[in-house]
């Protein structure tokens, strides 16, 4: 009898992003050591809205060892340095979301302290000004930062626009050229152990069985596996995120090529921007209460540049967790596990991060209980903070739609609360290290949407010397680089251009 107690098998179940990603990652961690076959149906099809990303989707294609430049342009990508909210606070108004800091931190004190402080006294420059992701993103600017800390340039951090679709067939090829299996069909069954309720096989449409060890749900938002086999609810999470409905088209590539992501408030919802290469991806995603599906396509129809391609696509979601993401044998993944709408471009993150997770608690197939909860708390404690991050924006405003009214003076989940309240009396943000939005993304957000402190830190009465001038040297240079920089679209036509 074999002592070999290590996974032999894994299935996932559905392709897309989620699948294809879950794929690559397994082929690039066992190194042949395990057998993995993906399950997806050419019949039913991906929801394919994860076009934007944030910053750490550099990393996940860093561990892979994928090339950058090959892997825009296979997937007609482009960069992205933040995001633009408009209309957000009160119609009319924006504000800049940048990735990166807002200025160096100085004698000791922290930029936007001493921002803080001359605001007070009078100040109007907008912290985004301070900013090299936001210089080099209105300027429509690019160039990849240097590693030296001393060079402004530095301060630049990106991420990417790209086809979802693309990436998933580009990340299909990287899992299958290291042994991943795909098979095409549709699930109709799953065979459960007797004994222990684990998954034992998946039967597909004409009558084949597949055995695994372990099995990964990337089936969307039905959780064919999780969901719908295991029995494992979803919290929902819809009185405080209550866009539940989305309609998208894309639309022919205009001239502006943009290296950040639109977002634009609308009546009951709000609608994307986001440039690729050869088209723009748009969106609206609206609350079906307050909106019908034809209004919110008339209205998508209404404000998007160049002619639509397609017809535009209707989906249905809600908003909240499963409650537990790893139950036995089956771990979910992306939209099976949970769902937060897309405001801050965090679905291909969360898919990367439950990865790394799991690679982290990897199981042998004793399924040791302890590793199970450890994923479940970690990923819990994720999207609840990622859940007060996006609340935080349909709270702290002043629009007078209904909507809009109804989330500004809704009830808020105490954790956010306390954040407001902490940030309100002492020009702090309250953050825990292992989040993924930081101090300078709440800062964006707080001050972007008129969530002023009271106070700043003491120290920056006391310490730095000559701030005014401090603050007009570091406005000037971040803007001076930006202007310095090659275009948007000429960089990507000289190192990236998309070869479909």
């Amino acid at each position: 009898m074999s002592n070999d107690r290590r996974i032999g098998r894994i299935v996932i179940v559905g392709g897309g992003s989620a699948g294809w990603m879950a794929a690559a990652t397994l082929a690039d961690a066992l190194r042949g050591s395990c057998h993995i076959e993906l399950i997806e149906s050419s019949v039913i099809g991906t929801i394919g809205v994860g076009e934007a990303t944030i910053p750490p989707i550099r990393a996940f294609n860093q561990q892979l060892g994928l090339d950058e430049n090959a892997f825009l342009a296979s997937t007609a990508g482009t960069f992205k340095l933040g995001i633009e909210f408009t209309g957000w606070t009160r119609p009319g108004e924006r504000y800049f979301h940048p990735f990166g800091r807002f200025g160096p931190d100085h004698d000791g004190v922290a930029f936007e302290q001493y921002w803080l402080r001359e605001r007070a006294r009078g100040h109007e420059v907008p912290i985004e000004e301070y900013s090299m992701s936001c210089a080099a993103a209105q300027a429509g600017r690019f160039n990849r930062p240097p590693n030296d800390p001393r060079q402004v340039l530095s301060g630049l951090v990106y991420a990417y626009h790209l086809d979802a679709s693309l990436y998933a067939k580009y990340l299909r090829r990287y899992a299958e050229a290291r042994g991943v299996r795909r098979t095409d069909g549709k699930v109709v069954d799953v065979r459960l152990r007797g004994e222990n309720g684990f998954i034992e096989a998946v039967t597909l449409e004409g009558g084949q069985s597949l055995e695994g060890d372990l099995f990964i749900d990337c089936s969307g938002f039905r959780g064919l596996l999780l969901g719908g086999a295991l029995g494992i609810e979803q919290e929902d999470w819809g009185h405080w995120l209550p866009c539940n409905s989305a309609v998208t088209v894309g639309s022919t590539a205009g001239t502006q090529l943009s290296p950040y992501t639109q977002s634009t408030a609308r009546a009951a919802g709000w609608q994307w921007r986001i440039p690729l290469q050869q088209r723009i991806g748009n969106g609206h995603v609206f609350c079906s209460e307050y909106m019908s599906e034809d209004e919110a396509t008339a209205l998508l129809l209404a404000h998007i540049d160049g002619d639509p391609i397609g017809e535009p696509r209707s989906l249905r979601f809600s908003s909240g967790l499963r409650r537990q993401p790893w139950t036995r044998n089956c771990v979910a993944i992306g939209l099976s596990a949970g769902f937060l709408e897309p405001l801050e471009s965090t679905a291909l993150h969360l898919v990367h991060s439950a990865l790394t997770r799991l690679l982290l608690l990897f199981p042998d197939l004793d399924f040791e209980p302890k590793l199970a909860e450890q994923f479940n708390r970690a990923t819990r404690a994720e999207y609840e903070w990622i859940r007060d991050f996006l609340i935080l924006h349909y709270h702290a405003q002043k629009r007078e739609e209904p909507m809009w009214r109804r989330t500004r003076s809704m009830p808020i989940p105490e954790s956010l609360r306390a954040r407001i309240d902490h940030f309100r009396h002492s020009g702090r943000p309250i953050v825990d290290t292992a989040e993924l939005f930081q101090k300078n993304n709440w800062l964006a957000v707080f001050l972007g949407q008129q969530v002023w402190p009271q106070r700043y830190h003491p120290l920056a009465e006391v310490r730095g010397g000559d701030i005014p001038q401090f603050l007009a040297w570091v406005r000037t240079a971040v803007h001076e680089t930006a202007r310095a920089l090659p275009t948007h679209r000429e960089y990507l036509r000289r190192h990236c251009r998309a070869t479909l």
